[in-house]
């Protein structure tokens, strides 16, 4: 709800701070003062910082811009906190809105004091605050927020949700299907290349390490006749004369014999020995083993580059690296797949889609019929509000209409939209075509009262919604303001000394006139000034002691 309003420099208001509620209360607020006085600039501030448009037009004369600061305590589930996480603003207890415009016509916004968009602003607003104004085209007035004020005054929000689901679903197979017949197509469009590179890459087989294999052992194989060669010649000098292995033999035989006789200085000697017939006999089987693989074949070298010079073409022709080719393969073949047997797959995806729209169609069905139990209520509950505030001959009709089914969406198959006809005969109209802004702020209070608890607005506020009328239905008009004021803030600007009487909290709009300037200032009133002021509004110019008793009375009453 809105607990406070700092206003400066906007077109009468030089410097002003209001403070309307303490966190957590609501209550009904009344702000009156004479014709003329600047009630309405109050309410156009208010409007500035929830996101209204706004030019230079807004800023007082001879200052260089306008700004206007309007905090609101948010509850733990209000859907403001959802806007500012998504936007990635603080979230606190007390969101702070802030608007400046400049001399220029050039503004800016804030949330909690960081630099925001009109956008952003307008976004919060309609969560926080209603102001409705002599033919304000927004909230009850919008014919968008019809559906889902009938859903909530009629409990149907899990019914509202099934829906929301059902049509998920359908959207998703339907999407599904699309998508498949896409392919399907694709697939049948290029069937004939298709086929030729499944049975090119058949032949082939790639595998993903075929590249890395082939070009190791191409790289063995160029290399092959010198190294060969090389392996030769160690193995000649191995060999040559007796040959070391020979030589070795008979040197390690000459010690062993000889070996106890020498009081131990032929065992490190004999030890050697070993160890060198042993390397050099490992180092001739190596070498001979090496000697029978790095045979140069032309042969296998020609069968070993012709397989990977393949694999790169065919790697270049679908625009892929080499290791890629096993996996297109298999892409490939299934592509092939589902084209031969795409028929049943896309049957099965059809009569899936079918079925969701069946599933979401008949809980659509279910959906419309309890809004229609749900119209005729809130109907009833209108027409009760509407005779005491003078509109005894109007009726108020919820319509409800099938949609044809390119307008169905996640909220049903129905067209739901409040009308009213003024007089008995005419035909209903859309709410916000009655010709009265009086009428139609009555017509709002009305039809706010019963849908009290439905919607996130915490703060309506009712602008002139006692227009042309008095005694008892003006009386009427305080009654059911103080009544919806039980679950959300209200806040009215009125003439209606019964309605201002009736307030939880009263506020007096002030405007001072000299020969070069003017200026509004907002007074929030004890006791005693609500007492003066009421009684000038049942006066007049000149308050009378009769006006004062007068007073007395209606606030005696009201208590």
């Amino acid at each position: 709800m809105l607990v406070s309003l700092s206003i400066r420099d906007f077109v009468l208001i030089e410097k002003l701070d209001l403070g309307f509620a303490r966190a957590g209360q609501g209550g009904l607020g009344a702000l009156t003062g004479e014709t003329g006085a600047g009630k309405s600039i109050l309410i156009d501030a208010l409007g500035l910082a929830l996101g209204a448009r706004a030019d230079s037009s807004a800023v007082r004369r001879g200052t260089a811009q306008a700004s206007v600061a309007a905090s609101f305590d948010l509850s733990k589930g209000h859907p403001a906190h959802a806007i500012l996480a998504e936007q990635g603003l603080g979230d606190e207890d007390i969101l702070t809105l802030r608007r400046m415009v400049g001399a220029d016509g050039r503004g800016r916004a804030f949330v909690n004091d960081q630099p925001a968009s009109v956008a952003l602003l307008r976004r919060l607003g309609d969560t926080l605050v209603e102001i409705q104004g002599q033919m304000e085209q927004h909230g009850l007035l919008d014919v968008v927020t019809h559906r889902a004020s009938l859903d909530a005054f009629a409990g149907l929000e899990k019914q509202a949700e099934a829906v929301r689901a059902a049509w998920r679903t359908w959207r998703a197979a339907e999407q599904a299907r699309a998508d498949a017949e896409a392919a399907a197509e694709a697939a049948r469009r290029d069937e004939d290349f298709l086929r030729h590179a499944v049975k090119e890459l058949e032949t082939l087989a790639p595998k993903a390490d075929d590249e890395e294999t082939l070009a190791s052992e191409r790289q063995l194989l160029r290399a092959g006749s010198a190294l060969g060669e090389a392996v030769a010649q160690a193995l000649a000098e191995l060999e040559q004369g007796r040959g070391t292995i020979a030589s070795l033999s008979t040197a390690h035989r000459l010690i062993e014999r000889n070996v106890d006789k020498a009081a131990g200085h032929l065992d490190a000697p004999l030890a050697a020995l070993d160890r060198a017939l042993s390397e050099a006999t490992e180092a001739q089987a190596q070498l001979e083993a090496a000697r029978d693989a790095l045979e140069f074949d032309p042969a296998r070298l020609e069968k070993i580059e012709e397989r990977l010079f393949g694999l790169r073409a065919v790697a270049r022709k679908h625009n892929v690296a080499v290791p890629e080719l096993a996996a297109l393969a298999g892409k490939m073949a299934s592509q092939l797949a589902a084209l031969d047997s795409g028929e049943a797959s896309l049957k099965k995806l059809a009569a899936a889609a079918k079925a969701a729209r069946g599933a979401y169609v008949a809980a659509a069905e279910m959906l419309a019929a309890a809004r229609r139990k749900g119209a005729s209520r809130l109907d009833k509950a209108v027409a009760g509000e509407l005779g005491p505030l003078k509109l005894e001959k109007a009726k108020f009709v919820t319509e409800l209409a099938p949609l044809p089914e390119a307008e169905w969406s996640e909220a049903g198959t129905d067209r739901v939209q409040f009308t009213v006809a003024t007089n008995p005969g005419t035909p209903p109209a859309p709410i916000a075509r009655i010709a009265s802004g009086g009428e139609l702020s009555r017509f709002l209070l009305a039809l706010k009262v019963c849908l009290a608890k439905v919607g996130d607005a915490a703060t309506i506020v009712f602008d002139e919604v006692d227009s042309g009328i008095g005694g008892a239905t003006a009386a009427a008009v305080g009654e059911r303001l103080k009544r919806l004021a039980r679950d959300v803030q209200v806040l009215v600007v009125t003439h209606s000394p019964q309605v201002a009487a009736i307030a939880d909290r009263h506020w007096l709009i002030q405007k001072t006139t000299t020969r070069n300037s003017a200026s509004t200032d907002v007074l929030a009133l004890d006791s005693k000034g609500r007492r003066e002021e009421i009684a000038r509004m049942l006066s007049g110019a000149e308050v009378t002691a009769e006006a004062r008793a007068a007073a007395d009375r209606l606030l005696a009453t009201a208590g």
